[in-house]
């Protein structure tokens, strides 16, 4: 057994017994999305690498370190999807979804990036991307950090906080860009080669560090809100009134940017505590230059990305479990096809049913039903067969019913009736 081959590093399987929990969290996201008007996209899992290169900057750690690029037959340079808005934002372009109306998208799917893996983060991880094109006001980044913030309450998120910070328009970042490199140019001594190297390409994904002694070195850097202009300011302003308004906690954190260069205006995460050092769940921001220079035309935007393994791990809602209604068991070989028809019309009148594939005792059929947590064992002999009905030994009360199959209408109320023993209404 020591030859066979395993998932690769930084992938996992998702096992049925895990499926339940994602399924859960899937369709809770899909319910809250479509009360707010949001419609679903898809596209494909590989991109043209460009594509990224141009969209999320070249300068970045995803790009210059991160990606999964590959070359096909064809020559084409292509890439797996590290994030999710690139692909979006080429599909509107293409498809020229552009028009006067708010385009309100989401996405849910699987992400490539080359990092080392560690609890919540793998090399391919699952997003769940919302994105509202067409909109500069204020109130469309209030919608997505609101979507986001009642989705994470749902599914009962303790120890969440909102960080934001605004990070301007292009003039804004060109002169803080200017005194940030000035900073780390004087103190240059004390960085390491990594940020050191980051100075000439992009003086900012210094801040993303996560190394203490750097950390300390950018608590004396200049911040960025002191080189905002009045019409960025406005618009951060009136997010932070909207969610005053709409008593969603928030802390202004000066020196967040976001890894990924398309960002403009609002830039926020959300974090929960409990995840520890790697704890933000949800990030996102404005990125009103995007979609013009990837050739369309200049439309603002604004969406956020939420990792669904790190919801996993702090989402404390109980995934609501569909029973298993009926196992269905054949006395004999004669009695195989009875069976099949009767697990159809049970699947038909809406019952989750399974087919028992076991050739052992009824007695020992019946653990397997117990084991299986199914409400009932549906029983089909000679007599069964014979007679047109089904007996229906159930677990709970350890009763024993049998229906004809042409009244099987009449078990739904004796189903209510035998989920419900011993319940007091």
């Amino acid at each position: 057994m020591n030859n066979f081959i395993k998932c690769p590093r930084g992938t996992k399987d998702i096992l049925p017994k895990d499926n339940k929990k994602w399924h859960m969290i899937e369709n809770k996201a899909h319910n809250i999305l479509r009360s707010y008007g949001y419609e679903e996209i898809r596209t494909p899992i590989f991109e043209e690498t460009k594509l990224f290169e141009r969209g999320i900057g070249e300068n970045t750690d995803v790009v210059d370190k991160e990606m999964y690029n590959f070359t096909d037959q064809g020559n084409r340079r292509l890439t797996l999807r590290p994030e999710g808005t690139a692909g979006v934002v080429r599909s509107f372009i293409e498809n020229q979804l552009y028009n006067d109306k708010i385009n309100r998208l989401w996405y849910c799917g699987p992400m490539f990036r080359y990092e080392r893996p560690q609890s919540g983060r793998q090399r391919q991880f699952h997003q769940i991307g919302i994105e509202c094109i067409g909109s500069d006001d204020a109130r469309a980044d209030f919608e997505i950090i609101a979507i986001a913030w009642n989705f994470f309450s749902s599914l009962k998120v303790s120890k969440i906080s909102l960080e934001l910070n605004s990070i301007g328009d292009h003039n804004d970042r060109s002169k803080y860009i200017v005194a940030l490199k000035k900073f780390f140019i004087e103190n240059k001594d004390l960085l390491d080669p990594e940020s050191i190297e980051k100075i000439d390409k992009n003086p900012l994904r210094i801040l993303d560090s996560k190394k203490e002694s750097i950390k300390k070195i950018i608590e004396k850097a200049p911040l960025l809100p002191n080189f905002l202009s009045e019409k960025s300011k406005e618009h951060f302003n009136q997010l932070c009134d909207y969610l005053t308004h709409s008593k969603i906690p928030y802390k202004i954190n000066p020196m967040l940017v976001r890894g990924l260069d398309y960002y403009t205006y609002t830039a926020f995460e959300i974090k929960a505590k409990d995840l520890g050092a790697q704890d933000t769940i949800c990030g996102g921001g404005r990125y009103n230059n995007l979609i013009q220079e990837l050739g369309g035309p200049s439309i603002p935007a604004v969406g956020c990305g939420i990792g669904i393994e790190r919801l996993l791990l702090v989402c404390n809602e109980r995934e609501n479990i569909l029973p298993l209604d009926f196992i269905v068991v054949s006395m004999d070989k004669k009695t195989k096809n009875y069976s099949i028809k009767v697990m159809n019309l049970l699947q038909k009148m809406g019952f989750n049913v399974e087919i028992s594939l076991y050739e052992t005792r009824i007695q020992k059929q019946l653990k397997k039903a117990i084991q299986a947590k199914a409400i009932a064992c549906v029983i089909i002999g000679e007599e069964e067969v014979k007679n047109n009905v089904i007996s229906i030994k159930w677990i709970k009360s350890k009763e024993q019913t049998e229906v004809n199959v042409q009244d099987l209408k009449l078990l739904k109320k004796i189903y209510i009736d035998q989920v419900f023993v011993g319940f007091n209404y």
